[in-house]
């Protein structure tokens, strides 16, 4: 099975990129807003919620790829925004047989993300627990045989940390923009010698398999 290549998944992807591809300018935007007093500095969740934060069409496909390949069942992501990197993951979920749970922390993304899930026919294999993960996460007991955080990066490594006594050997943990500041208690713990995972940097996406 290629659900990838499903035209009614396609279509959303495609709708989902075209409408992602204007984050850069609603960044100018948002700038211009606070350097003339029209917005507050802070950017904080509810002042994101115009923001896709999505990964790219090739992004996405490696996403699937390595899920894919990995055979990964049960996979977790911490961050959906409106969905693009979960539906490629949901997609991988469905063809390996498996389910995705997917994390988001904004009511809106989150009513906007149960849309398309439905609109693209992955809502039975995907899972949506709205609200901070650290709290939605916590009484996971399964077994995970892929991680996706790609959220807020301050979190990346509390997250691990709660999430580590269910990553098996050979499980991958994937952390997106980890070229961020907030990331790099993350990054060092990952690449610590007594991390317990073998870790490579692909520009800003880590790729760590768990020993």
């Amino acid at each position: 099975m290629n659900t990838l290549d499903d035209p009614q998944l396609q279509t959303m992807l495609q709708r989902l990129h075209a409408a992602a591809a204007d984050d850069a300018a609603r960044w100018a935007a948002r700038r211009e807003q606070q350097a003339t007093g029209q917005l507050p500095q802070d950017e904080g969740l509810v002042r994101m919620g115009e923001f896709y934060l999505a990964v790219s069409p090739d992004e996405g496909r490696l996403l699937y790829l390595l899920a894919r390949a990995t055979r990964a069942r049960r996979m977790v992501e911490f961050g959906a925004s409106y969905g693009v990197s979960t539906l490629y993951l949901g997609a991988a979920a469905r063809d390996n047989g498996g389910h995705l749970v997917t994390t988001e922390a904004h009511p809106d993304k989150c009513r906007a993300l149960r849309a398309n899930l439905a609109q693209a026919g992955l809502a039975d294999c995907v899972t949506l627990r709205e609200g901070d993960a650290l709290q939605t996460l916590a009484d996971r007991t399964e077994p995970v045989d892929l991680l996706l955080l790609d959220g807020w990066k301050s979190l990346y490594l509390p997250l691990l940390r709660l999430l580590r006594p269910r990553l098996g050997e050979g499980a991958l943990v994937l952390a997106d923009n980890v070229d961020h500041a907030a990331a790099q208690d993350y990054v060092a713990a990952v690449r610590a010698p007594d991390s317990g995972l073998l870790t490579h940097l692909m520009g800003d996406l880590s790729v760590s398999v768990c020993l």
